[in-house]
């Protein structure tokens, strides 16, 4: 059986259909059961006999399908955390075209180390702007622990309609106790694709999500950059050349279609491999190859990761990695390496079934191990780049009179003054992001260098 282009990676984002879960996945109704081994016919014996026991004799009636579907739940939660059990609606919510549009939270999840944890938040969505942070930790959701809980029952409990509020207890590093959030649901608009010129000459494009038009918009994002870069330079009565450079950020992105990093990282590649998938059965490799046609291989890149960089982004970094096509800057991955498949069971239920693992062109497997970026660049809060950048500039005096040594201290009515934090413009954001500016900076050099060993470039001695 042939894996890609039946698999996907799976994005998990908390909205209002269903348990709030996203699929964009292909599905396979090729894949069936084998014959059960005689060995294995006790063990289901033992657990009809469980199951007529307590049918029959718990101090409650209960219905024999929640029965079923617990013990199928208890069974795949001894697996990975990206293999679930969807109930019939469950199923049926899933396959339902969101089309980037859904209600919820937007909160990609997983259980790392037994413990229910943030990948990322989604930019703009309710837990984006409440503060929930990549890598916090989850440990109460609306008061019940999340211990035993499966990603699907978390899900369950998030999910909500627009309007209504959940409260959402996470641990965090740095932080001396657990605290609380109340964070109001919302309508959760998916735009897989940010774009902005930089200095005229240089294009940044951010991939939010890998959804089913994501290579599409990226490849008309490329055009429209280098279009409004000509048109500047014109303007402004530069060489008109267009992009010189590319920044493609996959920072806090979850993942995605399979399928759609293959064709992104096919945008930048003209040829060779771009990622294998290997199931349980190692001859069964099925590779994926770059294409000449409607390539940017002409075009300097960089590309910007970080620990929530995951899945499909990871797939397109590796690639361009190994080939050497783009400078990864950032911090490690998140290390997932995963496939999943998602199989129609005989009530309509289905089965979210990891299946595969995916290999970079090199042959790595990220699964767990994450990519090393070729230059590892810490963050730093912008914030703080911002104050120290107005101080320079002598926008804020350098001392006041709390900072003098022995200054008397002023009298207080009792009551604590709310802090006032005024958000960055997007303008600003870009401006104040280190790791980007870092990226500008190496690919100018490259530029630069470039231009130096241009034998058409005239150079001019002064005496």
């Amino acid at each position: 059986m042939r894996l890609s282009k039946k698999l996907s990676v799976v994005v998990l984002l908390l909205g209002a259909f269903g348990f709030g879960i996203v699929f964009r996945t292909f599905f396979d109704s090729s894949v069936e059961a084998t014959k059960t081994p005689p060995s294995h016919y006790e063990k289901i014996g033992i657990l009809l006999k469980v199951l007529n026991y307590v049918e029959n004799n718990y101090v409650e009636e209960v219905k024999v399908d929640d029965l079923m579907y617990g013990a199928i739940k208890g069974m795949l939660s001894t697996l990975d955390p990206h293999t679930n059990f969807l109930p019939p609606d469950l199923f049926r919510e899933m396959k339902v075209d969101t089309s980037g549009e859904f209600g919820g939270l937007g909160i990609e999840i997983t259980i790392r180390d037994d413990v229910l944890t943030i990948i990322t938040p989604l930019e703009g969505t309710p837990a984006d702007r409440a503060g929930l942070k990549a890598n916090d930790r989850i440990i109460k959701i609306e008061g019940d622990y999340t211990d035993k809980m499966t990603i699907m029952e978390a899900v369950s409990k998030m999910r909500g309609k627009k309007g209504t509020p959940i409260t959402i207890t996470i641990i965090r590093k740095g932080l001396e106790e657990p605290k609380g959030y109340r964070i109001v649901r919302d309508t959760i608009k998916i735009q897989a694709i940010k774009k902005e010129l930089l200095e005229a000459v240089y294009g940044y494009i951010r991939i939010l999500t890998f959804q089913e038009k994501t290579s599409r918009d990226l490849r008309q994002a490329l055009v429209d950059l280098t279009k409004e870069a000509k048109k500047i330079q014109t303007q402004q009565k530069m060489p008109e050349v267009g992009l010189k450079g590319l920044i493609l950020d996959v920072r806090n992105n979850p993942g995605g279609l399979l399928d759609e990093a293959v064709k992104v990282a096919d945008l930048f590649l003209d040829k060779g491999e771009i990622v294998s998938t290997v199931g349980r059965n190692k001859t069964n490799k099925d590779i994926e190859y770059a294409h000449k046609s409607g390539t940017w291989e002409y075009l300097p890149m960089v590309v910007l990761v970080n620990g929530a960089s995951a899945s499909a982004s990871e797939i397109v970094a590796g690639a361009l990695q190994d080939h050497k096509r783009a400078l990864v800057v950032g911090t490690k991955t998140f290390g997932k390496g995963s496939v999943q498949q998602v199989i129609e069971l005989d009530d309509k239920s289905g089965l979210k079934l990891t299946v595969a693992k995916y290999y970079t062109p090199s042959g790595r497997s990220i699964q767990e191990q994450g990519l090393e970026p070729h230059l590892m660049i810490e963050q730093r809060d912008p914030k703080i780049l911002k104050e120290e950048d107005e101080k320079l500039k002598g926008n804020k005096p350098k001392w006041r009179e709390a900072d003098l040594p022995g200054h008397i201290k002023g009298e207080s009515n009792g009551e604590e003054k709310e802090e006032v934090v005024v958000p960055l413009t997007e303008k600003e954001v870009i401006k104040y992001d280190y790791q980007l500016q870092q990226a500008l900076g190496y690919l100018k050099s490259n530029t630069i260098f470039k231009d130096f060993n241009d034998p058409n470039l005239k150079v001019v001695h002064t005496k």
